[in-house]
């Protein structure tokens, strides 16, 4: 056999690099498939399954101890019937205005205090991080309401002074603000944020600043307050959309009542009651649904104004 026949006999069988990058595609696009299914079979059992049961059971009279009855739009009517759900949304609107700025003021300042290079950095981050760890924990919430008991640490602090205290936690005018601080001391999540944010402003800015006579609060107003604003809105997002969903703290506080005379009901808890004390379940699901669509529209209304106050560098 000739070079020239024994080449062309080759060279037939060999692929062309063309067909080689497409058997490579698919090979790869396989591997991608089999590595993601975990990832969608999750999302479909548990989150896309139970959203959508959740819907259909918000048209249902449903107990859990017979199956779901059909009754339309009966529930949705019904949620603007309940003064007790009227309650807990203005109890929780109240919450998240109020402890979600004060949060992220006090985690702004401290980023501050830390970027300006104190020593032991890493450990100070990371006491300061801890609060955002245990905050919503049982046994934090158990803390709390010791805390601000009749006999607690706060009114041994102000006895001190002859300051007579009371119980915070079981008088409606105080007790919410309870949980405000409670929030505002889970301080260390957006801390860490904006300290990241912090350290990406160039140190030339605040140099020219200062050449042209900005004092320390001119520098705050005019370079750092701009330049952080997409962090800032990054953190508000998050944080109004975590307080909307507080659940824990309220129950544990309160003792699973939203008490005292339902200054502490949470809309989430409220919820939790409807579902799984008074077996309200259709009930209980068209109350998540309409929180769903709170969250969302506080959600569109952060993005619409942030056009008016967020700076992008591009």
């Amino acid at each position: 056999m000739s070079v020239v026949s024994e080449f062309r006999r080759t060279a037939g069988r060999r692929r062309t690099p063309g067909a080689a990058r497409t058997g490579t595609r698919r090979g790869d696009g396989k591997a991608a498939a089999v590595f993601l299914a975990p990832w969608f079979l999750g999302l479909g059992l548990i989150t896309v399954g139970p959203m959508l049961a959740s819907a259909y059971l918000s048209f249902t009279d449903y107990s859990l101890l017979r199956p779901p009855e059909w009754i339309g739009l009966d529930n949705y009517t019904r949620l603007f019937q309940d003064t007790r759900l009227l309650n807990s949304l203005k109890v929780t609107f109240t919450y998240v205005l109020t402890a979600v700025p004060l949060q992220l003021v006090v985690a702004l300042a401290l980023a501050m205090l830390l970027d300006r290079g104190l020593r032991g950095l890493a450990f100070y981050r990371s006491v300061f991080y801890l609060p955002s760890l245990l905050g919503g924990s049982v046994a934090v919430a158990i803390l709390w309401r010791q805390v601000f008991g009749a006999e607690g640490l706060v009114n041994a602090f102000l006895g001190l002074f002859g300051i007579e205290g009371k119980g915070w936690v079981s008088d409606p005018d105080t007790a919410l603000w309870t949980l405000v601080v409670l929030h505002v001391w889970t301080f260390g999540a957006p801390m860490i944020i904006f300290l990241a944010g912090l350290r990406q402003i160039p140190e030339m800015y605040y140099e020219a600043a200062a050449i042209d006579g900005a004092g320390k609060v001119r520098q705050f107003r005019s370079i750092t307050v701009p330049l952080l604003t997409p962090i800032i809105f990054f953190n508000l997002v998050l944080q109004v959309i975590g307080a909307f969903q507080s659940f824990t703290q309220a129950f544990v506080v309160s003792g699973g009542t939203g008490g005292p005379a339902d200054s502490t009901m949470f809309y989430t808890l409220y919820l939790y009651q409807k579902g799984f004390t008074a077996f309200q379940m259709g009930y209980a699901s068209a109350m998540a649904w309409l929180l769903l669509l709170i969250v969302a529209a506080m959600t569109a209304i952060n993005f619409l104004a942030s056009k008016y106050w967020v700076f992008y560098s591009d």
